[in-house]
């Protein structure tokens, strides 16, 4: 059995990857471009990927493809009606991030909250000197405590930065989804909790109805000026929209772990901010804690065992 390995450099090099209990061929590589990959899986039994794209066109190169095994929750980067009509099986991983992505989130929270890297800054330009004191006050400080943290997305990373925040004493929402009603007293409306929220914090998955959920429209209904935190896909946010907000006070500061295009062009929407001191961008890693990097890559091969023993586990299927 041949598997094709398209993407092996979005593991981390130290990271472990054991070799599959059952008699296989394994062929890596560490990049693939999108022109290159039908060529690279034309024999190949499995194939796992991360985030090469894998098109009908491409899948239709792999005559003998039993098996995609995803090295990632989102799948977005699958034509999953394509595999479905050949039947193609396609597993994520699931769970593996539970810790390392809400740490990542409260990371960036508090350093936004708390104006961390404003005042790092300033401390490197001599202004604690040119204070003359043992204190200066340039840039807004803020609790947490006390403060309304709205979640959208309500699965296991949503409730574990919901978790957090109730334990750092904060006031939590968690939002329903957006254009629907009647989902229960547990959620509030979604544009209910952009108005109520200081911090608003993206923890959903990327589809057609979520692609760009925030934009112009959304940041205005923003009374409280909160962060806007993005550790879960780039789309979900009209990101041209992201500077204009800034500039109106619309939100009063925000951080992104992901963007549309990865990595952003020279002339991405947010590379124009990156000197201000209410804005970060850090380069897709709140997945990537040693631990939790570990953790899915064991995931990875368990679901190829799983696959070969026919008891397909963390099975992913097109939206109906």
């Amino acid at each position: 059995m041949k598997i094709v390995f398209l993407d092996r450099d979005t593991i981390s090099p130290q990271t472990r990857v054991r070799q599959p209990s059952f008699a296989h061929e394994w062929v890596e590589f560490g990049k693939t471009r999108p022109e290159e990959a039908a060529t690279r899986i034309a024999d190949a039994d499995i194939v796992i990927v991360n985030k090469v794209k894998l098109s009908a066109q491409t899948l239709a190169a792999a005559p003998k493809l039993r098996f995609i095994a995803v090295a990632a929750t989102g799948t977005d980067n699958v034509d999953l009606s394509a595999c479905q009509a050949r039947g193609i099986v396609v597993s994520n991983i699931r769970n593996y991030a539970v810790h390392t992505v809400p740490e990542h989130t409260f990371a960036l929270i508090f350093a936004l909250r708390r104006s961390i890297c404003a005042y790092r800054d300033a401390v490197r330009a001599g202004r604690w000197q040119a204070a003359e004191q043992f204190c200066f006050f340039d840039h807004p400080i803020r609790d947490l405590a006390g403060s309304t943290l709205g979640v959208i997305g309500d699965g296991a990373l949503g409730q574990s930065v919901a978790t957090i925040g109730r334990a750092l004493g904060m006031r939590v929402l968690i939002s329903g989804h957006k254009g629907r009603s009647g989902q229960g007293r547990l959620y509030t409306p979604f544009e209910e909790t952009l108005r109520q929220s200081d911090i608003l914090t993206l923890h959903c998955p990327l589809n057609e109805r979520s692609r760009q959920m925030i934009g112009a429209t959304e940041f205005a209904l923003m009374a409280r000026r909160p962060l806007l935190i993005n550790t879960a896909r780039g789309g979900l946010v009209d990101e041209a929209a992201v500077g204009p907000a800034l500039d109106a006070g619309q939100i009063s500061g925000a951080a992104f772990d992901v963007t549309s295009v990865e990595p952003p062009p020279a002339d991405h929407p947010f590379m124009a901010l990156l000197d201000r001191p209410n804005f970060i961008l850090t380069p897709h890693v709140a997945w990537a804690s040693e631990e939790a990097v570990q953790a899915l890559t064991d995931q990875l091969i368990d679901n190829l065992e799983a696959f070969v023993r026919n008891e397909p586990a963390n099975v992913v299927l097109p939206k109906a």
